[in-house]
């Protein structure tokens, strides 16, 4: 019988490795993440749920990037004010990275804890890498 964990139980677990998935240039310099399935999940991750969730990060890197009405409105008043709008209100950028904070831990709550994975917010990073962090799993002989 497979072992589940919490994000309790991996606050202090001995690690085990960790895996990187890279950022993908193909299309420029716009953030977007490989969808490459790294192989040392295999035993922990299906692939179609780690598509998934990086297929999702990648959309809402490229909502937080898409330049539109408020974007340029947003940096209108930012000149006009000296920058000072800033003190009063998030950006439309600052709003997505928040909602990237709370896929990311919905992932790792729902998916990637309960199997002894824990993914990293890739901002954490400097927006160069996802990282995803592998537990011991301590359980002798169990599948996933």
């Amino acid at each position: 019988m497979a072992e589940t964990h919490s994000l309790q139980d991996l606050q202090q677990p001995a690690v085990s490795s960790k895996v990187f998935i890279h950022r993908d240039y193909s299309t420029g310099t716009i953030c977007k993440f490989q969808t490459k399935f790294p192989s040392e999940l295999e035993s922990r991750l299906d692939r179609q749920q780690f598509e998934e969730t990086m297929q999702g990060l990648n959309n809402l890197y490229a909502e937080a990037e898409k330049l539109g009405g408020m974007s340029y409105l947003e940096s209108c008043l930012a000149c006009l004010t000296a920058y000072t709008i800033y003190f009063c209100m998030e950006t439309h950028y600052e709003k997505v990275l928040k909602k990237i904070a709370t896929y990311i831990m919905d992932q790792n709550e729902k998916i990637y804890a309960p199997r002894g994975l824990l993914l990293t917010d890739p901002i954490e990073r400097g927006l160069r890498v996802v990282e995803i962090t592998i537990f011991e799993d301590r359980s002798i002989g169990s599948g996933r």
